[in-house]
């Protein structure tokens, strides 16, 4: 059981490893959504997520033969490392089992805490199943990524830091996967008030969790598809499932287009980098219709591939019409380019990327297309150079923007 006895038995044991994370006050957000918004950066944990705190509370349940013999799990990310660095600590043989899609880095940074790497299957269902059998014959330990009463409790020590830091906190959105994040922190939350709503946030392509509350029972779905890949999980936990029953008092589903103008909105105006998943608690202000509220925002992690990163800011870029290609129609004669070009510089717009198309038409003379991607401010700026061009007889036209 999920007791308070326990929850302050892991806080403590907690310490040893996990950096106590403090509530970050955003002006930002909090004059975005009418409420005092606070940030809980679980981004910037030892092992970059939350995770550690659960791994590592487990470990430390575990009997002494049940160390000698050694820990397995399966994961793609945060959770690996989470368990890798729990097994360097207390001295345990460790052994991942990740998915041969895993990114390299990932990889490596999990071998870095000592821990035995072996990759397996396409996706993390095949590694899951690999880890169980492996458990079974070489006698490991194998300690679940959510569906565990003790990593739970684990991850419930967030709760504790945040009411230790605001005592009369009104809402904590909380992400969830599988949920053992969102088990320990509103388990928790209640037992110190039964009056705080703590929210519950999936990916709109992965809301195994709502599905599951909605039918009373826990249900696997087909298929999931986001970039939050962190919580893409078709199935929620069966031990943990009733504890989400009691505490949740509500889930939002996010779609992957606002994780993408958050993860903008983190960098820009809070110089941080957190994942997708970390960042469902802050997409889903949007939906809350509360105002003058204390709201905690909890940002499970931070481990995300330079690849992903920068494909999410230029999407997210496009999104914010910052970025936009416009397609424009010009005589094929001298001059032509830089007239465009000046009517362009007179509105402060920037120039990232010219394509210049001259068989668009059998008469040239009549008009070749000149694409050009531009860097604005806004869409507010975006309409004034395209009034601009507008005016000069172009005709512009915005066109799919790849950069």
């Amino acid at each position: 059981m999920l007791t308070l006895d326990s929850f302050e038995e892991a806080s403590e044991v907690v310490k040893k490893v996990a950096i106590e994370t403090k509530l970050m006050y955003s002006a930002y957000l909090s004059e975005k959504c009418s409420n005092r918004v606070y940030l809980k950066p679980e981004n910037m944990q030892l092992t970059g997520a939350y995770k550690l705190r659960g791994a590592y509370y487990k470990a430390s349940t575990l009997s002494e033969k049940e160390r000698e013999a050694g820990v397995i799990t399966a994961s793609a990310g945060n959770h690996a490392q989470g368990v890798a660095y729990a097994a360097k600590e207390f001295n345990m043989k460790a052994v991942i089992v990740m998915p041969t899609t895993t990114p390299l880095i990932k990889v490596n940074r999990t071998k870095s805490y000592g821990a035995e790497v072996l990759l397996y299957g396409d996706v993390y269902d095949d590694a899951y199943k690999k880890a169980l059998e492996l458990a079974e014959k070489e006698g490991y330990t194998f300690i679940h990524p959510f569906d565990d009463e003790a990593v739970a409790t684990g991850q419930g020590t967030i709760a504790m830091e945040i009411f230790k830091e605001l005592p009369l906190v009104d809402y904590i959105l909380v992400p969830i996967g599988g949920g053992g994040l969102a088990t320990g922190v509103s388990t928790l939350a209640k037992l110190l008030n039964p009056k705080i709503r703590v929210i519950g946030v999936e990916p709109e392509g992965a809301a195994c969790m709502k599905a599951s509350l909605e039918a009373g029972k826990v249900i696997s779905l087909k298929s999931v598809n986001t970039i939050a890949d962190g919580t893409a999980v078709k199935t929620p936990g069966s031990k943990i499932f009733p504890y989400i029953k009691e505490n949740i008092d509500e889930i939002i589903t996010v779609p992957d287009e606002d994780l993408i103008v958050a993860f903008l909105d983190m960098v820009e105006n809070h110089k941080m980098i957190v994942e997708n998943s970390g960042l469902l608690s802050v997409a889903a202000l949007n939906q809350l219709k509360i105002k003058d509220k204390k709201v905690v925002c909890v940002l499970s992690g931070g481990n995300m591939d330079v690849i992903t990163m920068s494909s999410v800011v230029q999407q997210g870029l496009i999104m914010r019409d910052r970025i936009f290609t416009v397609s424009v129609l010009l005589p094929d004669k001298p001059g032509e380019l830089s007239r465009v070009a000046d009517t362009i510089a007179k509105q402060n717009g920037n120039v990232i990327k010219l394509e210049h198309n001259q068989f668009v038409s059998t008469n040239r003379n009549a008009a070749v297309e000149l694409r050009i991607t531009l860097e604005a401010f806004g869409s507010e700026h975006k309409n004034q150079i395209l009034n601009a061009l507008e005016k000069e007889k172009y005709r512009p036209k915005i066109v799919r923007t790849v950069i």
